[in-house]
């Protein structure tokens, strides 16, 4: 016989679903800012606007390689971030 959750047990539950999340959010960050800091990004003077038009296209061409790799060729999507950013012949930071 299934037992009833009290409210008292959903709140508990949400709220440590609430924590993952911030948990997950939180390494999201860590892991981008890392990349951004060893690429040289961090350090550039782009405005927001531009970082989230070059983040949208990284994600972009990574989404494309996943419908491409779902044919049976060899492309990941988790390929290392070191080659992703700050590659001067791919993307121009002169204004």
């Amino acid at each position: 016989m299934a037992t009833k959750s009290s409210i008292t047990d959903i709140d508990t539950q949400i709220e440590k679903l609430r924590e993952r999340r911030r948990a997950m959010i939180a390494k999201s960050a860590e892991r981008f800012a890392r990349a951004a800091t060893k690429s040289g990004l961090a350090e550039m003077e782009i405005t927001d606007e531009e970082v989230d038009r070059l983040v949208e296209e990284i994600a972009a061409r990574f989404r494309k390689g996943e419908k491409k790799g779902t044919d049976g060729a060899s492309v990941s999507p988790r390929r290392p971030a070191a080659g992703v950013a700050g590659t001067p012949a791919e993307v121009s930071h002169d204004g």
